[in-house]
């Protein structure tokens, strides 16, 4: 029976990745006015590492990162919005295969492709699923979350438009171009 496992590198990738994302969580967001919604930076890094490493590293970044956010924030979990996170973490993670980054190219088409792709992502984990999972579980009343979604939705997506977009142009950049070395 042939198991996947998760790769040594993928297992340090969501160590340190959930020790940021848990960091920039707790102590880089901007109060937005809205009860409990922050912009929050932690979201454009969690698109780069989910672009670097794939799905499966993108949902338990988010979803640890967040947990632990709100364990030591609030005393515990809002497990509506943590799984969330995971959610979108896992689903920028498929954009691993199409941005390649570690190649070193990084140009107009892929950053259009992931921005576009990132805000539909939001908007379906922070105007959909967070707030109708918190009237669902947690009978939450339904204008104060979806204000919630909202607000989340669009920062969230600003975030990882701006900061993700700026950590993966620095990290193509980076590297040496797939193919620039050529054997004379």
């Amino acid at each position: 029976m042939n198991k996947k496992k998760l790769s040594v590198q993928s297992v340090v990738a969501i160590g340190i990745g959930t020790a940021i994302l848990f960091l920039l969580k707790r102590w880089v967001s901007i109060p937005t006015g809205i009860p409990n919604t922050n912009i929050d930076t932690s979201y454009g890094f969690l698109g780069f590492i989910a672009v670097l490493f794939g799905p499966v590293v993108g949902f338990f970044v988010g979803f640890f990162g967040h947990a632990l956010s709100d364990f030591t924030q609030f005393g515990a979990p809002w497990w509506t919005w943590v799984f969330t996170t995971g959610l979108v973490g896992f689903a920028l993670g498929f954009l691993k295969k199409y941005m390649k980054p570690e190649e070193g190219r990084f140009g107009k088409k892929k950053l259009i492709i992931y921005n576009i792709y990132q805000v539909i992502i939001n908007v379906i984990g922070w105007l959909l699923i967070a707030p109708t999972g918190d009237v669902l579980i947690y009978s939450e009343p339904a204008n104060k979350v979806y204000l919630q979604g909202i607000v989340s939705a669009i920062s969230n997506s600003l975030s990882t438009g701006i900061i993700g977009t700026i950590l993966l142009v620095v990290y193509a950049s980076s590297k040496v171009k797939k193919g620039s070395l050529k054997k004379e």
